[in-house]
C-alpha cells in the first residue's frame, strides 16, 4: 500500500483562506443610511454590467457618484437589459448614500426611457 500525503487538511487550509477573502471583495448594506433617500437624474457614465452586481457613476450635487445596482441576472429579470444602460444613458436613481460621506449610493430603484425597475 503507497503513502499518499494528507489533501484534506490542504484543502481545508485553501477553504479558510478563500472564505475572508470572498467576504472583504463584497461589501454588506450596512454601511448605507437607509433613513436619507436620494433622488437624481442625469447621465450615466463609467457604466459596468458586471458581477455581483453593476456599476455607473453620476453627477449629483457637485460631485461624482458611485451608483451600485443589482446583480445583472435580477435587472435583466425585471426588464432593464445591458443595452439600456450606456454611457452617456439619462437615468433617474434612487438610493441611499454610504453612511461615512464617501460619494456612493446604493440604489433602490433606476428610471430609464420611462421604464421604472425595482432593484432590491
Amino acid at each position: 500500500m503507497r503513502h499518499r500525503p494528507a489533501r484534506r487538511p490542504l484543502a481545508a487550509f485553501a477553504v479558510a483562506i478563500a472564505l475572508p477573502a470572498a467576504a472583504l471583495a463584497h461589501h454588506g448594506w450596512s454601511s448605507y443610511d437607509s433613513t436619507k433617500l436620494i433622488k437624481a437624474t442625469g447621465p450615466l457614465k463609467s457604466v459596468a454590467w458586471r458581477n455581483p452586481h453593476a456599476e455607473a457613476k453620476l453627477d449629483y450635487q457637485g460631485r461624482t457618484w458611485d451608483v451600485i445596482l443589482a446583480p445583472t441576472s435580477r435587472m435583466e429579470a425585471r426588464g432593464l437589459k445591458q443595452d439600456m444602460l450606456k454611457d452617456g444613458t439619462v437615468a433617474t436613481v434612487e438610493g441611499y448614500p454610504r453612511s461615512d460621506g464617501t460619494p456612493e449610493m446604493r440604489l433602490e430603484r433606476i428610471t430609464v426611457a420611462g421604464k421604472t425597475v425595482e432593484l432590491r
